[in-house]
């Protein structure tokens, strides 16, 4: 190995797990910027050059949080060529280690505490005896790939000689939920640009990757990243008493329908270059009535994690409105099939029930109510959603679009059953390697000479795969879909511009190819997170290490 990396990654990683940095809770990952900002500063090379380094807030933010870059200028040619390490710095929530809570940020005593509270798997207890992994919330997702990224910045600000080009850092924020980190970093990523004249040619993320199944013992590198959407539903339905229940359309059941059209149907798995995403499921599916009454619901609402290799959100947008059609259709069926049914047994005649389909996306249900009503419905709706925004910036985003959807359904005159179908979260986009760029390529060639210089050492497997699995700030990083597929976003999304915003001009900006080299161990978001040592603070520094060094030779 060319660096001996081992020991300085461990330790950061150990403090920065230290450092509680929930997301969206208090000035945690603040502190865990700040810690980083600080360990850059008592460098030579900052001191030398302290505008090189900064800490800065995240933009339209309800809380008030920070991320931190850093850059190296390499002195080997006069190269602008720039290659941009991420790694995000907050972590999920550590309700799961009640009652030793305490214990879950500290890297040395957590794990015989898990011994001493809880009934673990003998894959765990042999994780703990081996000594090979530490354990800790954000040791595995990620603090340790930030960890590693700070000590390459560390040795390439030592040995600048060895880049015709620059790296640089990003530490953000707020990866777990609305990426905002990464969104304000793509300003700073601009401005450098304009700035210091970097030309952008790689993205390398260090974000956690673990075994497919037991028994997997390979170590994966991921070109590109999995795309993620989430397609809402909402049913209005038409309420009516228990005593008439025919006279009602049960929004509960269309919703219930279209579950089970969209969970886990493989018939919408998305496949691209060989590599098969996992198929939709159900994230939340509810009515809105409050309370108890006798009169069945008014409106439904569910929603679904939708992974994609190739789709873009058009095309997702199209699958999701064939299922809202079919489901629409096929509850009208066996209403009509019930209704017929409970005529028989009463014996009374039957008369076929007044339903019938009735499914918009966002924009063509939006766009219907403002030719029918101008600038009268869509001022006031636009207004109802700032005040909606301002009066609780909290507010989820899935729950805040549901709320404009019933404020414009308000507007409709025909009461009618409809579902409408919308986007209700981040856009996290899919990248996609194809070779098709010399960015691309080079890429490619890099990770590929890196892992073969790093295998014989290694004493891992590693392989490489064409899709990063798991949602990550990578998908900010360039745009692989049609545009007018990405304004599919836009036109179907309730809470735009109010909630979220796709910068797709300030990505383009960027738009550079991404790898994913990052930290490897097991159960992520679980209470026996743990990252494997060898690999994360040695194996992987140095394939980073030598993928930098071959695409700024």
């Amino acid at each position: 190995m060319k660096l001996d990396s081992y020991s300085e990654v461990k330790r950061l990683t150990s403090e920065m797990v230290a450092i509680p940095s929930i997301n969206k809770e208090p000035s945690g990952e603040s502190a865990v910027a700040q810690y980083v900002y600080d360990y850059f500063a008592g460098l030579d090379y900052f001191k030398e050059h302290p505008d090189y380094i900064k800490k800065f807030q995240t933009k339209d933010d309800f809380v008030c949080r920070h991320s931190t870059y850093a850059f190296v200028k390499g002195t080997k040619g006069n190269s602008n060529k720039t290659v941009i390490l991420i790694g995000h710095i907050d972590t999920v929530g550590v309700d799961d280690y009640t009652p030793i809570q305490e214990y879950a940020f500290k890297t040395e005593e957590l794990p015989q505490k898990l011994k001493e509270s809880f009934d673990l798997s003998q894959e765990v207890l042999d994780d703990i005896e081996s000594g090979e992994y530490m354990f800790g919330r954000g040791a595995l997702d990620m603090k340790s790939g930030v960890a590693g990224h700070m000590y390459l910045i560390r040795y390439f600000s030592e040995h600048p000689e060895e880049l015709d080009g620059n790296i640089l850092q990003i530490a953000e924020c707020d990866e777990e939920d609305n990426s905002k980190g990464i969104i304000t970093a793509l300003d700073e990523l601009v401005e450098l640009k304009k700035r210091e004249g970097f030309e952008y040619i790689a993205c390398i993320n260090a974000d956690y990757s673990t075994n497919y199944s037991p028994g997997d013992e390979h170590r994966y590198i991921y070109y590109g990243s999995i795309g993620k959407l989430l397609p809402c539903f909402v049913a209005f339905g038409k309420e009516a008493h228990v005593g008439q229940a025919f006279s009602a359309f049960d929004p509960n059941l269309l919703i219930a329908e279209v579950t089970r059209n969209m969970s886990l149907n493989t018939d919408l798995c998305d496949i691209a270059q060989g590599e098969v995403a996992i198929p939709p499921i159900s994230l939340k599916q509810t009515d809105t009535k409050v309370g108890y009454t006798v009169q069945t619901a008014l409106t439904a609402f569910s929603y679904y994690n939708y992974f994609t290799h190739g789709l873009g959100p058009g095309e997702v947008l199209r699958k999701c409105l064939d299922i809202g059609k079919k489901s629409f259709s096929d509850v009208i069926e066996y209403l009509n099939n019930q209704y017929r049914r409970f005529c028989e047994l009463s014996k009374v005649d039957f008369t076929a029930l007044p339903w019938s389909p009735r499914v918009y996306s966002w924009d063509e249900f939006y766009s219907e109510l403002a030719e029918k009503h101008g600038k009268k419905f869509t001022e006031s709706l636009d207004a109802y959603a700032r005040k909606l925004n301002e009066d609780d910036p909290t507010l989820d985003m899935r729950l805040f679009s549901l709320k404009v959807a019933e404020e414009a359904w308000k507007w409709h005159e025909d009461k009618s059953p409809a579902l409408v179908v919308f986007f209700g979260s981040v856009y996290s986009a899919r990248i996609e390697m194809t070779r098709k760029t010399e960015k691309e390529r080079a890429l490619l060639d890099a990770v590929e000479a890196a892992v073969e210089k790093v295998r014989p050492e290694s004493e891992r497997l590693i392989k490489t795969r064409m899709f990063y699995p798991y949602i990550s700030d990578s998908s900010f990083m360039a745009v692989c879909d049609e545009l007018s597929s990405v304004q599919a976003i836009e036109s179907n999304m309730p809470a735009w511009k109010h909630k979220y915003v796709h910068e797709t001009d300030k990505i383009l900006e960027i738009n550079v190819p991404v790898v994913n080299i990052g930290t490897f161990g097991r159960d992520g978001h679980m209470l026996t997170e743990r990252v494997d040592m060898k690999q994360t603070f040695r194996n992987v520094p140095n394939i980073t290490y030598e993928t930098i060094v071959e695409l700024l030779k």
